[in-house]
């Protein structure tokens, strides 16, 4: 058996209530976010079956993998930190916590052995800001990192990642039924999972497919996209992204001004 990457975006959080919320810092689950846990818990199957638990830095993906893989966590497994996996924006909910902060809140139960200072420097020098070229690179950094995970694990892996909606896109490289406006095509406690395209371990991006029993349960019968078609949504994407961050930018300069 080919190793299985479980691809998650996180619970609801207080800054997919309004547009407002996006400027609160790094920001909790909602009441709903934690029962839409509960649930995911209670419909995933495998939980036995995880050898790995990873997330995003950001307080509402590490509360997500915690709650919603709960099984895995109390069998004595730690949610692994990777700052690769943090979303893409620079809107204040998307920048997270100093791991000073990380560490005080999660204890032993997060591995924050990878969150270093700076992981939330998002500046345009930083290797998180999202221009194109860098966002490819983490998503394909992410993916090797992974690979080698599950390598190391053997056939039978099967890891855990929870993350956020705009950077599923990049790591998996489709922009099938991506809305604009939402910024993502995934639901909040949506789970899709993958294998790697390459069994042999050699493809320089490590490039994911979905599994069809995963494509299936989510799209039937549809048919994928063309490469050509996911080229073009790809570009719209980052177009809206670049846009919203030169506003973000401005409206920076014209507070420091």
């Amino acid at each position: 058996m080919a190793p299985i990457i479980h691809l998650v975006r996180h619970a609801q959080g207080f800054h997919n209530l309004n547009q407002e919320n996006q400027q609160l810092p790094d920001p909790n689950l909602t009441p709903l976010g934690e029962r839409q846990c509960e649930e995911l818990c209670e419909r995933f199957d495998a939980h036995d079956k995880i050898t790995h638990l990873i997330a995003s830095p950001i307080r509402r993906t590490l509360y997500t993998c915690l709650h919603s893989f709960a099984p895995v966590v109390q069998s004595g497994k730690k949610v692994v930190a990777l700052p690769d996996a943090q979303e893409i924006s620079r809107l204040p909910c998307d920048i997270g916590s100093e791991p000073s902060k990380l560490k005080e809140e999660f204890g032993d139960l997060v591995d924050l052995h990878l969150v270093q200072e700076g992981w939330n420097d998002k500046s345009s020098k930083s290797r998180y800001y999202p221009a194109p070229e860098k966002l490819a690179e983490r998503s394909r950094a992410a993916r090797v990192w992974l690979r080698e995970l599950a390598t190391k694990a053997g056939e039978d892996a099967q890891i855990v990642l929870v993350t956020h909606g705009g950077i599923l896109h990049f790591i998996t490289q489709d922009w099938d039924g991506v809305e604009l406006e939402r910024g993502t095509g995934w639901e909040n406690t949506e789970l899709r999972s993958y294998e790697f395209e390459d069994p042999t371990g050699q493809d320089p991006s490590a490039s994911l497919k979905e599994t069809t029993p995963s494509w299936r349960r989510r799209r039937g019968s549809a048919i994928p996209l063309t490469e050509t078609e996911q080229v073009q949504i790809q570009q719209a994407f980052q177009a809206r992204l670049d846009e919203e961050t030169e506003k973000q930018e401005h409206a920076s300069s014209a507070i420091i001004d």
